[in-house]
């Protein structure tokens, strides 16, 4: 305490025997504080304290510990019923510089402007208000003023609107359709489709409509139940993290091929027979038990052949990043598999129209098998993207894929015998159509390999700039010779320039005084490579980025270890920040208040958003008159 007061003391006395008008200056305080509410994601509510600095003074960080020097920035915010606190508030990255004055402690502060945040929840849907009281010190090269305080009062009123998230319940929805396309193409499946005869006639005989509505409703309990514990287990946090790990996209690869082969008939994956001999025992119990039991008993029976189906939904589901995808999906799959049961119990007529079990359920696990193949390169590339090992270029990439549905193609006509099965004398009208739409995307892909920009499988491919060819640097004069700074189209999607380092390109920006888009991406992000395919490439959007914007495109998955001195503790999440992709992924969080990719954002030269950021913006009309707003509003 003691020492706390000789410190205040001694900077009073220095500030009163500054030179100049010192007594006009400690009058006028060079920070203004503004503060609001606004919404981040769900419930969480970001409070946001803005400080605007003068030119010449700055404010101490929260986390600037100097002995008997400047006091750090505290912010004090009220507890309430009406919410709680998310963690404490906080800062982004601020300056440092060693302070001789006070034995050479090293200083952390922020100039210009600068914004803290504090999250909170709220526990009620009427309005809230939040009280908070911000301590600081302003300093300037020769003195720091007296101790300040700021009251602050915010009233905050839920905004009454339909969708908070579109993008998110946008993805749900094809989650659902998709986990729906899964559970029907098992439906499809020898094991699955030979159990359907028999459990109805089960049920027509023994308790009718009513119990194959238990039984189908057991197996939507089930599988939805399997998303739930997937998702329980690993946490939003880690299903966030899935989709830019490079490891884990990896062992996902190698789990596809995996499921390829064995729906290619080399091997079946089984439960064990422990498992089917429980849950049969349990079945014979009879009641509501005894049913859902026979509804676990199909789905271990079953597993050989949906359980590759169910791996890929859940891996799909997991890395699209939204906490519920998991069980959504289980959710479609399971709704499409229980549908049958449910009809054909209600309409036992109907059996006489199902196609008899043959060679062409062995056909659909064998179309299946091509498809997981196909599907597992988008692991292996998003691998190699992670940690830029250059092995799946983007041109190999499509080689394989050619290689891999033409055979599918020649399989389908019955000219690739797979499995000792037979192959028929004659082409079904069915496996002909189908052959001539797989060659005709095969035909589709082949420009690729010189090029074309394929949009209909934007997103699976790698980037159009990581490729063998054409590899030159372009480098473009910054005019800048103290800085330095060279910009290369090497590394930047549609032939852009762009940065990779946000400081970079901010001093770039000054230089030519246009505004800058901060483009938050990933190496394995799938939406932000259908934004640089199918939006960016657009002509009034491309105009506008090549011509009135400084790109800068921020990894947060890079795997680059940054240099020693470069690593610091994230103030925000108290990790140890080791790579580029760590850099910018702490950044985004800190400074924005998100870590959702892709996710772009419209700065000045200074660092202030000119407009409200967006995420995955398919609309390329509404993506230009994003960028358009930035542009008018930097004038």
């Amino acid at each position: 305490m003691y020492q706390k007061f000789m410190s205040i003391l001694g900077i009073l006395i220095i500030s009163f025997l500054g030179i100049g008008n010192t007594h006009a200056q400690i009058q006028k305080t060079p920070v203004k504080w503004k503060a609001m509410i606004e919404q981040e994601s769900g419930d969480t509510l970001n409070v946001k304290f803005s400080a605007t600095i003068e030119k010449g003074w700055h404010i101490n960080s929260q986390f600037n510990k100097v002995q008997d020097g400047p006091l750090p920035t505290v912010f004090d915010v009220s507890k309430s019923d009406q919410y709680s606190l998310v963690g404490g508030v906080t800062e982004p990255k601020p300056l440092e510089r060693v302070e001789q004055a006070f034995n050479n402690q090293k200083l952390y502060y922020f100039e210009n402007e600068v914004s803290f945040v504090q999250k909170i929840v709220p526990k009620t849907s009427d309005p809230i208000t939040v009280k908070a009281t911000i301590s600081y010190m302003s300093c300037g090269s020769t003195m720091c003023l007296p101790p300040e305080t700021e009251d602050i009062t915010l009233h905050y009123k839920a905004p009454h609107t339909g969708s908070e998230n579109p993008a998110k319940e946008t993805n749900l929805w094809w989650i659902f359709l998709g986990g729906f396309l899964g559970g029907f193409l098992a439906l499809l499946t020898p094991c699955v489709f030979s159990m359907i005869p028999l459990t109805v006639s089960y049920f027509t005989k023994n308790g009718g409509v009513k119990k194959a509505i238990i039984y189908a409703a057991s197996i939507v309990v089930i599988y939805v139940a399997l998303g739930l514990i997937i998702t329980l287990t690993l946490g939003p946090d880690a299903l966030n993290a899935l989709a830019s790990n490079g490891i884990v996209n990896f062992i996902f690869f190698l789990i596809f091929v995996v499921f390829a082969i064995s729906f290619l008939g080399v091997f079946e994956i089984t439960l064990p027979n422990s498992w089917l001999n429980r849950s049969d025992k349990m079945s014979d119990k009879g009641g509501l038990i005894g049913i859902f039991f026979m509804a676990f008993t199909l789905a271990l029976v079953s597993f050989s052949c949906t359980g590759p189906i169910i791996g890929s939904l859940l891996v799909q589901a997991a890395v699209s990043g939204n906490v519920i995808g998991p069980a959504i999906g289980m959710f479609g799959f399971a709704l499409a598999l229980s549908i049958p049961f449910m009809l054909f119990a209600a309409f036992p007529s109907m059996l006489k129209k199902l196609p008899r079990s043959g060679n062409w359920l062995g056909k659909v696990k064998i179309i299946l098998g091509f498809l997981e193949l196909a599907l597992a390169l988008k692991f292996l590339s998003a691998f190699d993207l992670v940690y830029q090992l250059g092995f799946l270029k983007r041109e190999l990439f499509i080689a394989i894929w050619i290689a891999i549905f033409s055979l599918f193609g020649l399989y389908m006509l019955g000219k690739l015998k797979i499995d000792d099965q037979e192959t028929q004398p004659k082409v079904a009208i069915s496996s002909l159509i189908s052959s001539i739409l797989i060659f005709s995307f095969v035909i589709y892909l082949i420009p690729g390999l010189w090029g074309a920009p394929l949009k209909l499988v934007s997103g699976f491919l790698p980037p159009s700039f990581y490729k063998e060819w054409n590899q030159d640097k372009a480098v473009v004069n910054t005019n800048n010779a103290s800085a330095g700074i060279e910009k290369h189209t090497q590394s930047c999607p549609q032939n852009l320039n762009c940065f990779h380092d946000y400081d970079e390109g901010v001093a770039y920006a000054k230089t030519v005084n246009k505004p800058v888009l901060l483009d938050f991406t990933g190496w394995s992000c799938v939406n932000c490579r259908k934004m640089e395919d199918n939006v960016w490439s657009d002509p009034q959007v491309w105009e506008k980025l090549n011509n009135d914007y400084v790109l800068i495109s921020l990894y947060v998955d890079d795997t680059t270890v940054l240099p020693e001195k470069e690593q610091f503790i994230s103030g925000t999440t108290g990790k140890k920040i080791k790579t580029i992709g760590n850099k910018w992924s702490d950044f985004q969080t800190s400074r924005f208040q998100t870590n959702s990719q892709p996710y772009y954002v419209i700065v000045n030269t200074n660092g202030n958003k000119l407009v409200d950021p967006i995420a995955y913006e398919p609309d390329v009309k509404k993506y230009a008159v994003f960028l358009q707003k930035g542009i008018d509003s930097n004038k």
